[in-house]
């Protein structure tokens, strides 16, 4: 039985009480929920349903959850029930009931923990969004493992997601790094503003390849040349060095596109039906003080330029008129700043701030090499790269790492640990498992051991205390993709392979042998617990595909 049957289970026995009782049943919820208790000796799992409904209708919660234990407990599946301190329901089922979830994971396989909890909701999600001015920092790297894990939850929890990539191909930023280009080409330093590295060679001696007569062209003509050339090359590396991190966009958006298209003109004309422009020393600001932001924001300067503000007003208009409703983007911890002023400026657009615009911010992340902080790319000569990362440690170990911890918390990532073939390794201790599982699966097929029909599934056979323990933790899966979903945190998933998955199958493999011993008759109990086997295999794969990270069935 899955959380959810119960769930239905207990509803079902909530209408006949109030039946019987000629309560009024719109009191009642149209779904309800069960949990597993914090101590796995007050029951499988718990309800708090009577607590919920005693003050609608005017029954003590004790009373109430007395009236439901009882209707419950004839409920097929369900081996007792207890009531506990004001009112809460600990159930316990019975062997064939908790078993059953073996057969359900495995026939339902990769859609095992996908949900329509957000189904509805239209999420833009604009992540790493780097500069084209040098590869993805491992700052960028960080936004890349957590931003497309959580595209995946949001998909598998029902919601319509668009993934998007902003290029900041406008500015003075691109200024410099066209001159740093021309100063690469002449065999120059960089200039005192612009940027470094062995990548600038590279890129400028590429230039020179495909536009040979940029040689001969004055400094001005050149630079034009170096700047468009140089951002299309950059473009084209982060776009592969993502692409190989497994990391795809459904939108690569030029900030340059909002200017040729006017959309700029566009944004300052609705914010001024808003009614929150003002004109002041010969430039144009925007009143975000009206709603929290620490100053107003200049919007188009006294000379005419636009600033970059701007092009974020834009940018989030563009957007919303696409049709989402909600606008998440995730950016570094050097713009925090940033929130008060974005939030002002959506509710300058008319939107609601809470509803329409959500800001995650990442922290810091560290390399470390001997128990010490890289600070130097061989490449990009001031940061490490993703390509520094994926080259000490891994793709699969890089995705993991990063998305294993809250990304509002600062990590450091050790390589000696994160290529260690250990259980201290996290990703190491959770592929392993999805290694194991397959290899049982596959030595169960060499001595003729098959999972069999499944009307044929014995699944109360599975009592042993650690089979009991593994199907726990594998029923809990759907609830904790929904969770990490709608509090956008990917590590709970990481976690939850980590410390209920892998833990209990462990102890359940060390406890409760699956394979026939030597000549040892094969049994339904060794069929059994070749379903659980395999459905835990089915719930590591979807987890891992969730982070980005491969279930290998063989290490």
């Amino acid at each position: 039985m899955t959380p959810a049957e119960l769930a239905s289970v207990v509803l079902a026995a909530a209408h006949a009480v109030f039946e019987q009782r000629g309560l009024d049943r719109a009191a009642l919820p149209a779904s309800t929920v069960v949990e597993r208790p914090r101590n796995p000796e007050h029951g499988d799992y718990a309800s708090t349903l009577a607590l919920q409904l005693s003050k609608k209708v005017g029954v003590p919660p004790r009373e109430l959850a007395t009236a439901l234990a009882d209707e419950l407990g004839r409920a097929p599946g369900v081996k007792s029930v207890e009531i506990a301190g004001p009112g809460f329901l600990n159930i316990r089922l019975d062997a064939a009931a908790a078993g059953q979830l073996a057969r359900v994971i495995v026939e339902t396989g990769a859609e095992y923990g996908r949900s329509d909890r957000l189904a509805g909701e239209k999420i833009n999600l604009e992540f790493v969004s780097a500069n084209p001015t040098g590869p993805v920092h491992i700052g960028g790297v960080r936004w890349a493992a957590v931003g497309d894990a959580l595209s995946r939850l949001l998909r598998a929890t029902g919601a319509d997601v668009g993934t998007e990539y902003y290029f900041n191909d406008a500015g003075s930023q691109i200024d410099r790094f066209a001159r740093s280009l021309l100063a690469a080409s002449k065999g120059e330093p960089a200039p005192e503003d612009g940027y470094g590295g062995a990548y600038i060679a590279e890129i400028a001696t590429e230039v020179q390849a495909r536009r040979p007569e940029v040689r001969s062209l004055d400094d001005d003509a050149a630079q034009e040349v170096f700047r468009v050339e140089g951002v299309a090359l950059m473009f084209d590396e982060i776009r592969t060095s993502l692409r190989d991190f497994g990391v795809e966009f459904d939108t690569y958006f030029n900030e340059k596109d909002l200017h040729d298209r006017g959309e700029l003109d566009l944004a300052l004309n609705r914010l001024r039906q808003q009614g929150h422009l003002y004109e002041s020393e010969g430039a144009t600001w925007l009143r975000t003080t009206d709603f929290g932001d620490d100053k107003d924001r200049v919007l188009r300067k006294s000379n005419g330029e636009w600033t970059y503000f701007a092009a974020d007003c834009a940018y989030y208009l563009d957007k919303r008129e696409r049709g989402f409703e909600r606008v998440v983007i995730m950016l570094g911890a050097d713009h925090h700043g940033y929130i008060g002023r974005m939030k002002a400026m959506s509710a300058c657009f008319g939107d609601d701030p809470e509803r329409n615009l959500e800001i995650l911010i990442g922290q810091l992340v560290n390399l470390l090499r001997d128990g010490a902080p890289m600070r130097m790319s061989k490449r990009a000569g001031t940061v490490i790269t993703l390509e520094d990362l994926v080259d000490a440690i891994g793709v699969d170990a890089s995705r993991y790492a990063l998305a294993r911890y809250s990304s509002d918390s600062p990590i450091d990532i050790d390589i000696e640990l994160w290529t260690r073939a250990t259980r201290d390794n996290p990703v190491y201790y959770v592929q392993y498992v999805a290694a194991r599982t397959a290899g049982v699966a596959r030595n169960a097929a060499e001595v003729g051991l098959v999972p069999g029909d499944a009307d044929a599934f014995r699944p109360e056979l599975l009592d042993h205390e650690k089979e009991n323990e593994l199907l726990k933790a594998l029923a809990q899966f759907p609830a904790v993709v929904a969770t990490a979903a709608e509090l956008r945190e990917p590590h709970r998933v990481a976690r939850y392979l980590e410390e209920s998955v892998a833990a209990s199958y462990h102890r359940f493999y060390d406890n409760c042998r699956v394979l026939p011993l030597g000549d040892e008759e094969i049994t339904d109990l060794h069929r059994a617990r070749l379903w659980l086997n395999n459905a835990t295999r089915t719930v590591i794969a979807n987890g891992l595909h969730l982070l980005g990270v491969s279930a290998p069935e063989r290490m």
